[in-house]
């Protein structure tokens, strides 16, 4: 069984009737929900007081990549929506990244503060040819993951095929939040780095993003439970 406090269901959608039907399907369950950039430049704030109203933990992922102080002051502004999760991009530096902790550091309740590493649509040949970055993805991965670890962010963003070698680095305290989940025999969609959530689980991921495998099934709750069951 997989511990539903593990996953975190991605509201990717600007339907507003489709997102009240997922909240509506999902009320009740013990798992995290992750507001990103579609569903928040929809319906802006209110989405995740909605959320927050029915008792979910909040992934705010927006992903922010910009100037140090541009950064650390939209996480300020963002805090006050007290979310329990957000996120930056790794590539944006160590200044940057030690800026956005500082920012939250103070903060009663701080919600997580982790960083994007390599996305899981990037395969190798695009990180070479595309971001000149030369190497292994994981060798990337594990640079941004040291980096962020150093600048006293909880965790990062990864694959789930790089978990074991940033908790080996890291150590397990050290938080992986995964996307590329998906269930054996599902569509990959536009996920390159990808396993199912018992690999997943077993190569020691704190957090699984999951989408459209159950906001794309016509019973989102019967999915969502296949998945704890270890499908």
């Amino acid at each position: 069984m997989i511990p539903a406090e593990k996953i975190i269901v991605a509201l990717d959608t600007n339907d507003a009737d489709k997102l009240q039907s997922l909240f509506h399907a999902l009320k009740g369950e013990k798992i995290w929900v992750k507001i990103g950039m579609e569903v928040f430049f929809a319906f802006g704030p209110d989405v995740i007081f909605m959320a927050k109203d029915l008792g979910f933990k909040i992934f705010l992922d927006l992903k922010l990549h910009d100037i140090p102080n541009t950064v650390s002051q939209g996480l300020k502004s963002l805090s006050r929506l007290n979310v329990d999760m957000m996120n930056i991009h790794a590539a944006g530096g160590k200044e940057m990244m030690l800026k956005s902790y500082d920012a939250l550091s103070s903060l009663q309740n701080r919600p997580l503060l982790i960083a994007v590493t390599q996305l899981t649509s990037t395969t190798q040949e695009q990180m070479n040819l595309e971001q000149r970055i030369p190497g292994k993805i994981e060798e990337s991965v594990l640079h941004f993951a040291k980096l962020a670890h150093e600048c006293k962010l909880d965790g990062v963003v990864s694959s789930p095929l790089e978990v074991k070698a940033i908790k080996n680095l890291l150590g397990k305290k050290f938080l992986t939040v995964t996307p590329g989940i998906r269930p054996a025999g599902k569509d990959l969609n536009d996920q390159k780095r990808v396993t199912t959530p018992k690999e997943a689980l077993d190569l020691g991921t704190d957090y699984m993003v999951i989408g459209r495998p159950i906001t794309g099934a016509a019973d989102p709750k019967a999915a969502l439970h296949e998945i704890l069951k270890g499908k």
